[in-house]
C-alpha cells in the first residue's frame, strides 16, 4: 500500500475514556492537529526512536483516506468523498507533547505516522473493533462506537476548514490504553475488517 497525501490531519481526544485518561475535558467540537508528511510510513516499515524523547507512545487509530478534492462537505455526503479506511498509529513523544503544550513536534518526527496494511471500502467505520498489541500483549481494546465525533462529522468539520485532496489522511483519535514503547519493540494496530499494521521500533541513530 502506498499513498501520497498532501496532508495528514488528526483528531485528538475523540474517545471519552482517553480524554479522561489524560485528565483533559471532553471537547465540544473536534480538536484537530497535523502531522508532517515526513512522518508517513507503511506496514512493516520501522519507527525510529529519536534521541529527543524519553517517552515514546503508541496510539492505535482508524484512518480515513479521502477519495477526491472536496470542500465544505455536508455530513450526509461525507461517504461520497471517502476512498476507504486503514489502520494508523499516531506515534507520540509524550514528554515533548506535555512540555510544548502544542503537539506539532511531539507528533511529527520522521516515521511517526505508520498506516496500513490496506485501504478497505464498504465498512461501517462507526462500529469496528480496534486493538493495539505491544510485543504480542494486548494494550488497547475498544470499538469505534465509542468515538465522540463520528466519521461523517469529522470529514464535514475538517473540510469546512481546509480543502481536502485525494489521498489525504485523517486520523480519528485513539481509545484509552496508550503507553510507552522502547527500541526493539514490535507494535501492531488491528482493526476489524482491515487487518494488522505492524512496525518495529529502531534506534534513530542506527
Amino acid at each position: 500500500m502506498k499513498l501520497k497525501p498532501t496532508k495528514i490531519i488528526c483528531v485528538g481526544l475523540n474517545y471519552t475514556d482517553h480524554a479522561k485518561e489524560l485528565g483533559m475535558p471532553i471537547p465540544s467540537e473536534p480538536i484537530i492537529f497535523m502531522k508532517g508528511i515526513n512522518a508517513l510510513i507503511f506496514n512493516n516499515d520501522s519507527i525510529l526512536y529519536p534521541p529527543q524523547t524519553k517517552n515514546l507512545h503508541y496510539e492505535a487509530e482508524l484512518a480515513i483516506v479521502i477519495k477526491d478534492r472536496c470542500k465544505n462537505v455536508p455530513r450526509e455526503e461525507a461517504n461520497k468523498h471517502i476512498a476507504g479506511f486503514t489502520c494508523a498509529n499516531d506515534v507520540t513523544a509524550r514528554d515533548l507533547q506535555e512540555k510544548d503544550g502544542q503537539w506539532t513536534r511531539a507528533k511529527s518526527f520522521d516515521t511517526f505516522c505508520p498506516v496500513g496494511p490496506q485501504i478497505v471500502k464498504g465498512l461501517d467505520p462507526n462500529n469496528l473493533i480496534i486493538r493495539c498489541y505491544l510485543n504480542g500483549e494486548l494494550k488497547q481494546s475498544s470499538n469505534t462506537t465509542k468515538m465522540i465525533f463520528k466519521v461523517d462529522e469529522i470529514v464535514a468539520f475538517v473540510s469546512s476548514i481546509m480543502t481536502l485532496e485525494a489521498e489525504d489522511i485523517i486520523l480519528t483519535g485513539t481509545p484509552p490504553g496508550v503507553g510507552p514503547m522502547k527500541v526493539g519493540d514490535v507494535v501492531e494496530v488491528e482493526i476489524e475488517g482491515i487487518g494488522t499494521l505492524r512496525n518495529k521500533i529502531l534506534n534513530s541513530k542506527l
